[in-house]
Parts: structure tokens; sequence; C-alpha cells
């Protein structure tokens, strides 16, 4: 048998909201089917969605170690660089303008040329204006310099005409003690052109001589005796870069050859 709904034709039931959450399984009123999140704005009170974190950024010093290896590598090549030119410029000068520069050197060329003059060799023992002497007259035969060290006193007479070779003369006092005698010995044996023997009565313990030059020194590691040997060795030659310095006497004593070679009465 069947029903007739009252009222007139058959009409769906309405559904009534009765405030209880649905059933499992099944979305809740406006949401979306199978989204899982609510869709619109969240309930009163509710946390929303979190914002991105922006990054802090740390401030950092300055590198100073870097730059301050860069400061000091642009300072050691600039004082290169500096120490070079002016090596350079010093190489480029004359040899006496080299020699006239170093600190206490007497230039006897020009303080007393005329003491320098001499017209031709000369025989048995001379006078010296200068302790030891750095030019002038002299005997004929010349002290042989081929590097030679003495260790004895030799005569003035034949050490000037070495000078006039261009050789340089290395005294010192006999009292020098050993170790410095042996670094000026280091500095003279084997070298062509350069002399050394002990001289008595130097106001110095060293004095070096070149034709009309002198410096005298304190001790044997003072570096002007490299600068003296260096501007003026061969350069002071009076008779050229050729003059000979072999062949020489290698006899020691104070009084020239002729006189010792004559027999005793």
């Amino acid at each position: 048998m069947s029903i007739s709904t009252p009222g007139g034709p058959e009409r769906r039931p309405t559904v009534v909201s009765t405030g209880k959450k649905p059933a499992a399984g099944r979305p809740a009123s406006g949401a979306k089917a199978g989204s899982g999140k609510p869709t619109g704005s969240p309930r009163a009170g509710g946390k929303g969605p979190r914002k991105p974190v922006t990054p802090v950024k740390v401030s950092q010093g300055r590198a100073w170690g870097p730059i301050a290896l860069f400061v000091a590598v642009g300072v050691l090549a600039a004082g290169i660089l500096g120490y070079g030119a002016w090596a350079s410029f010093q190489g480029s000068k004359p040899w006496d303008k080299r020699a006239d520069a170093i600190e206490g050197i007497v230039n006897i060329r020009k303080t007393d040329k005329t003491s320098l003059d001499y017209e031709s060799h000369k025989s048995g023992p001379l006078t010296y204006k200068y302790s030891p002497p750095v030019g002038g007259v002299h005997n004929a035969a010349w002290q042989n310099c081929m590097g030679d060290v003495y260790d004895a006193p030799i005569a003035s007479e034949h050490a000037v005409h070495s000078l006039e070779h261009g050789a340089v003369w290395v005294t010192y006092r006999p009292d020098l003690p050993k170790d410095q005698v042996d670094k000026l010995a280091g500095k003279v044996r084997g070298v062509e052109k350069m002399l050394m023997s002990p001289y008595e009565g130097l106001d110095k313990p060293i004095s070096l001589q070149a034709w009309g030059y002198q410096l005298k020194l304190d001790n044997a590691d003072d570096s002007r005796i490299d600068e003296f040997i260096k501007d003026l060795r061969v350069n002071a030659s009076v008779e050229g870069p050729t003059a000979l310095c072999n062949t020489g006497i290698t006899a020691t004593g104070t009084t020239p050859r002729e006189l010792q070679q004559q027999p005793t009465q």
C-alpha cells in the first residue's frame, strides 16, 4: 500500500543543522572534499600561517691581516726599488766622486797636490810629509803587490812606487789583535794591486793608502775599507791600469833595496 505525503507533491526532507561535528570521514560544510584544510580565514584566537624568517646579516670587521701584509709587501718592494735606483746612481758616478763620498777620507790630490810631484826615481832613504806616505818621489823598484801580505814592515820608498801603479796599501799597527789582522789579510791576499804590511808609529790602528788618498780607521770591521778598495784600487793609478804589480821586490825591511844589498863593512 502506498503512502502519500500530505500537502502536495513528494518533496525531499530538509536537513537541519544540529551544531554537531560531522562524523569521521565526512567533510565539514565549507571545506573542499579531500583537501583536509579549511577555507577562508582562521577562527578568532587561532594561529595563522608562519611568516618566512629573514636571515640576519652579521657585521664583520675589516680583514686587517691581509691588508697589513699587502702594505708591508708594498713598502718592502718600494724600498728594494729605491735602494736599487740609489745604488745604480752611485755606481754611475766617476770613481773619484765615489771616493770623495767616503766618510773620513783625505784627498791629498786636492788638499796638497804638490806633495805628490816628482821628476824622477831616487835611490836611498827618502823623507815623506805623510805617514804612511801616499805618493811623491820614490825608488825605482816597486814592492810586489799581487795580493802580498807582508808580516814585517817594508820600505816606504818601494811601497809608494806600488801606489803609483794603482795598488792599495793596507797598513796596521804591529800590536793590532790577530783576529783584526786576519780580517784585513782576507781582503788583500791574492788580489792583484793590493799589498799589506805592519807600520810603526800609526796614530790609528789601521791606515789605507792609494796614490793621493788616505783613510785611517779603528778596526777591520769598518765597511769603509771595502769602499776604499773598490773605488781606488787600479783607478788611482798614475801610470794606467796596465802598470805592473808583479816582478817587484818581496824583501821586508824599512831601508830601500839597494842599501839592503850593500855588503856590511
